[in-house]
């Protein structure tokens, strides 16, 4: 089931952070903050792990923690543009649709209030390849790259989706 976090979850979303290994050590802190105090704004969802997605494999962690995560906010100062800062799915539960199910759950909700569009910022990195594919596949065009943007040889790569039910 795929819900809106409460502050329940924050245990459960760290761990799923550190999991996901996308955070390094000082990130977490950052991190943590994000969690506790979200901007007024922002959105988090989670993924229960509840809702019949299991593969015939039982995920190694219990069902009663997180599986999922998203977590997105309005970019200032334009009109219904949001951006995608984070979406993850636990090591032990990927390949089960779940991180399709997730983005079509942000996309759905934004499309619900109305919003126009949804960008994405990635890493160009080899090791990013499948990060890339995985929104390519699922409708966001690749908009712009930053050379060099997170350190020298490491590219940013933004996305795009324009929502609504014509996109």
């Amino acid at each position: 089931m795929i819900r809106m976090t409460n502050p329940n979850d924050f245990d459960g979303l760290m761990s799923l952070a550190l999991a996901s290994g996308l955070f390094e050590p000082e990130e977490r802190d950052l991190l943590a903050q994000m969690i506790r105090f979200p901007g007024k704004d922002d959105v988090w969802f989670a993924d229960d792990g509840d809702d019949g997605l299991h593969s015939q494999v039982k995920p190694a962690k219990p069902v009663s923690q997180l599986v999922g995560a998203a977590y997105m906010a309005p970019e200032k100062m334009t009109q219904g543009t949001w951006n995608l800062y984070w979406i993850t799915v636990h090591p032990d539960c990927q390949r089960q649709g779940r991180g399709k199910a997730m983005l079509d759950h942000v996309r759905n909700w934004l499309t619900e209030k109305g919003q126009r569009m949804l960008i994405v910022e990635t890493a160009g990195g080899d090791e990013f390849d499948y990060v890339r594919k995985f929104y390519a596949n699922n409708g966001f065009e690749a908009e712009a790259r930053i050379r060099d943007f997170y350190e020298a040889g490491v590219d940013k790569i933004v996305f795009r989706k324009l929502l609504g039910s014509e996109n």
